[in-house]
């Protein structure tokens, strides 16, 4: 087993060894579940590793978080309870009342709402801005902006930010760049490398894999920082359970080849939708009409499994396209190995509704799975009638 911090090494490798090495012991391939909620001392402060209660530290969880970290080319990992705890966290260590943060006109609708509706009473001012528009996310900062927040490709609308361009902009202006990186995983693209200063994870997603865990995670290069993100892990107290780690752990183990699945599932998909003539627009950031195309495929190795529709005839239409395939299932939440469809305007934007993020209502998000690309092709041809 190699040092964690070893980027030569290829992705895959990393993704399977990382964080862990065969227990010296019973030669244990896997890191192990370790359900314990405290551990024995050798003595007052004799702490064994550093462990002492598992809100505090896991091994398994250690485990993960190294495994992260080493995914994404990072110094430091932490994993969280949720996407959403994550984010909170991030949140509170890097910004104080009286400061201001922009965040994408199309952000996650949770992302919107923690902010909007907590965030701003703590204090918190915002202003949104195109991701894809690297003058209008320049525009929207003022000095008082402490953290510029990137969803790349954005969800549900799978618009592009130019990372390395961003990053420039952020630290033109003294402010930290965050990339929420989960629609395209760290297999896809490699933030901090283009100069952000914060990636983030939703791990229930791609990195899971197999929607049976919830989680979250930040990874950062900057020490203070990670201390800062670390304080809150423990001292608010919203850490992964064990099961939840090894989960994640195991997921991961597989992310190269899930991934370039998906991928080769989306775009099987996204040609056979762009000629539907049900399809208004297809929204995919591997076309090449793309408005941001050129960036996407610089930044990232393939396109990812995420594609979103706009479906003629309005709203019912679109709600009725949802209603009606047999292998995508009408759930909310992507990056598992089998197929979801979603409405986002009514399921995880409604709360976007009537704001400067509303969705479009005719608006279907797919998260492409890893079945059989025909199966796949001939449900939503049925399904669009």
């Amino acid at each position: 087993m190699t040092d964690d911090s070893d980027t030569t090494l290829g992705f895959a490798t990393r993704a399977i060894h990382a964080g862990y090495e065969p227990d010296p012991q019973t030669g244990a391939v896997n890191v192990p579940i370790y359900a314990s909620s405290t551990f024995a001392q050798d003595g007052v402060g004799g702490m064994r590793d550093g462990f002492e209660y598992a809100r505090t530290g896991n091994p398994t969880r250690r485990a993960l978080e190294a495994n992260l970290a080493a995914i994404e080319g990072g110094r430091h990992g932490r994993a969280f309870a949720s996407g959403m705890a994550a984010t909170d966290a991030i949140l509170r260590a890097a910004l104080r009342p009286g400061d201001h943060l922009v965040i994408p006109d199309d952000a996650y609708g949770g992302t919107f709402r923690l902010i909007d509706k907590v965030f701003t009473a703590w204090g918190i001012d915002y202003s949104v801005a195109p991701v894809s528009d690297v003058d209008a996310v320049r525009a929207a900062i003022t000095p008082k902006t402490k953290l510029l927040w990137v969803e790349t490709p954005t969800n549900p609308l799978l618009n592009i930010g130019d990372i390395a361009a961003l990053a420039e902009v952020a630290h033109e202006a003294g402010t930290k760049l965050l990339v929420d990186n989960t629609f395209a995983s760290p297999y896809l693209q490699q933030p901090l490398a283009l100069g952000a200063d914060i990636v983030l994870h939703s791990t229930t997603k791609y990195l899971g894999g197999h929607s049976d865990v919830v989680g979250g995670a930040l990874i950062v290069d900057d020490e203070q920082l990670d201390a800062d993100i670390a304080f809150l892990q423990n001292g608010a107290g919203a850490v992964p359970g064990t099961f939840d780690g090894f989960l994640t752990l195991r997921g991961i183990k597989t992310l190269g080849v899930r991934m370039d699945k998906h991928s080769d599932n989306a775009e099987a998909l996204v040609e056979m939708l762009t000629s539907h003539p049900k399809i208004e627009s297809v929204l995919y950031p591997g076309l090449a009409g793309h408005p941001n195309h050129e960036v996407a495929a610089r930044q990232m190795s393939r396109f990812g499994g995420m594609v979103s529709v706009l479906v003629a005839g309005g709203f019912e239409a679109a709600r009725d396209f949802c209603a009606r395939t047999e292998i995508f299932t009408l759930a909310e939440s992507l990056g598992g190995v089998e197929s979801l469809i979603e409405l986002p305007g009514a399921m995880t934007h409604a709360s976007t509704a009537g704001s400067l993020l509303e969705v479009p209502a005719n608006m279907v998000r797919l998260s492409v799975g890893i079945e059989d690309a025909d199966d796949l092709i001939a449900d939503l041809k049925n399904a669009l009638g």
